[in-house]
């Protein structure tokens, strides 16, 4: 963490020397996270066809019963906002 402040607190500066240090920092710390994405990507393990068509299955009939919930819910508002409307708009 120091080391990151140092490099941020040379980088502010905007000195020539601040810049080539920057520029000598970055390839190792690009070849570092690269190394560690490698690794990370080397847990990953991808689900079976099984747990696709299970997975999408649940997230479709959620989104449809959501759907149907927000269609009677704003139906419901929308007549009451209507019946209101016409209500206070009567002479």
């Amino acid at each position: 963490m120091a080391k990151a402040v140092a490099v941020a607190d040379e980088q502010s500066s905007g000195t020539a020397t601040g810049l080539m240090h920057w520029l000598k920092v970055q390839p190792p710390r690009l070849s570092e996270f690269l190394k560690d994405v490698r690794a990370e990507m080397r847990k990953v393990v991808a689900p079976s066809r099984e747990e696709v068509i299970s997975n999408t299955t649940v997230v479709l009939v959620t989104v449809f019963l959501f759907a149907a919930y927000f269609f009677f819910v704003d139906s419901i508002i929308g007549q009451g906002v209507t019946k209101l409307i016409q209500h206070f708009t009567k002479q």
